[in-house]
């Protein structure tokens, strides 16, 4: 190997020229294309935990983002302020401006999609419910991904569910996504929505889901519904992990990555 110190400066610049090495085209040609790769618009999907608004975390978040991100998505899990802490206003609040944020940390984007399980898919309901002219953006979510979630929060009123929560009926009305169906048209009007449920979901929760789908479905929106055999609650978002998944599948679909 040839001492550095022996080379004259052209051949200095030709050995530390990073794009005069390049095979696949010309050195101004490919510095152009590795800037273009850099700032490329990609589909970035929000994740929204469930846990009955009381337990888990965004830190449990990352098992859906392999198959995403192999295909060149980006996956963002976002938190919030669980009960007892946190109360069912507060939880809204935080994933809407959390929501905003990611727009303004992330400026490449061709697309924003939503995901939630279970209270997360409530709270991405929330925010497709939102009235933006609030916010300092308005964001343009292409598509909605609700997995065995609760749109009404009024039957839970009297169970242990509500006990760190601690929501009166005033509260669990303004914070039900079914009594947004005409602010969602306002805001999400061109939002793909999938409301997917498990086979062996409890009797209210496949009717939350049902009633749910056929309220967007009846308001216009474009909405499909997704009934899954053989899984429950939690198999039915667990099952993310893996790329053959029919859910998986879908969601990939709906950001042009099938």
């Amino acid at each position: 190997m040839t001492d550095w110190k022996k080379m004259s400066k052209d051949e200095l610049e030709l050995q530390y020229s990073p794009s005069r090495w390049s095979h696949r085209m010309s050195a101004g040609d490919v510095i152009r294309a590795h800037v273009a790769a850099l700032k490329s618009d990609l589909p970035l999907v929000i994740y929204f935990h469930g846990g009955y608004w009381q337990f888990l975390s965004k830190d449990e978040s990352g098992f859906l983002a392999v198959p995403l991100v192999q295909k060149g998505v980006v996956v963002v899990a976002v938190g919030y302020s669980i009960a007892p802490k946190g109360n069912m206003d507060l939880m809204v609040s935080q994933v809407r401006r959390s929501v905003v944020s990611v727009i303004q940390q992330y400026s490449h984007i061709s697309g924003l999609y939503l995901c939630g399980h279970s209270a997360g898919a409530h709270l991405a309901a929330m925010v497709l419910s939102t009235d933006w002219s609030q916010y300092d953006i308005s964001p343009q979510i292409k598509g909605a991904f609700l997995v065995s979630g609760i749109y009404d929060l009024q039957p839970i009123l009297s169970t242990y569910v509500n006990e760190p929560l601690k929501m009166n009926e005033e509260v669990a009305l303004r914070n039900s996504p079914s009594h947004f169906l005409s602010q969602l048209k306002v805001s999400s009007s061109s939002c793909d929505i999938i409301v997917a449920v498990a086979q062996n979901d409890s009797p209210e929760f496949r009717k939350q889901s049902e009633e749910y789908f056929k309220a967007l479905e009846s308001a216009g929106l474009k909405v499909s519904f997704e009934d899954v055999p053989n899984t429950d609650h939690f198999s039915i978002i667990e099952q993310l992990v893996d790329e053959n998944y029919h859910l998986t599948k879908l969601l990939l679909k709906m950001m042009g990555k099938s």
